[in-house]
């Protein structure tokens, strides 16, 4: 088992409290994934504020139209500063997510780190070589666009 990570840096031109609402509120995942994985939440419903120990259920479609029913716990909030969270059930062996918040001159650096292993050793290596890893960048390269519509570009 091989353990992957992928860190992406964004700067938002908003203060720290406005960029730590949006990204703390499970809705706004939807918002930023690409229309095509049609994320939904399931449970979690993302109408109250993040805290430890919070749950978070999706469906979505990341490959080929095949359904992945994902949960995943907040477990640990540093308001306004970072969240983490790590899969509970879902298709990785693991997965664990740091969201970063640093306020810079003129707004916001969100740094996102990205540690997951592929279930199925060396076949899932494999697969993550030829679709997992690329389909992470699509995924995030999506999220930076999507974010400066949203947010503003800095």
């Amino acid at each position: 088992m091989t353990l992957h990570t992928v860190t992406y840096v964004q700067q938002i031109p908003l203060d720290l409290d406005a960029v730590w609402n949006f990204f703390a509120s499970p809705a706004s995942l939807a918002r930023i994934t690409p229309p095509e994985m049609m994320v939904r939440i399931t449970h979690g419903d993302g109408m109250q504020p993040l805290y430890e120990g919070m749950l978070i259920s999706y469906t979505l479609y990341p490959f080929m139209m095949l359904p992945v029913r994902w949960e995943t716990e907040i477990t640990r909030v540093e308001r306004p500063f970072l969240f983490e969270d790590r899969q509970k059930s879902g298709p990785y062996e693991s997965w664990h997510h740091l969201h970063q918040f640093r306020a810079i001159p003129g707004g916001v650096e969100m740094t996102d780190r990205v540690d997951y292993v592929m279930p199925m050793d060396f076949f899932g290596d494999i697969v993550n070589t030829l679709i997992v890893s690329r389909r992470l960048e699509e995924v995030f390269a999506y999220r930076k666009k999507r974010i400066e519509e949203i947010l503003g570009r800095m």
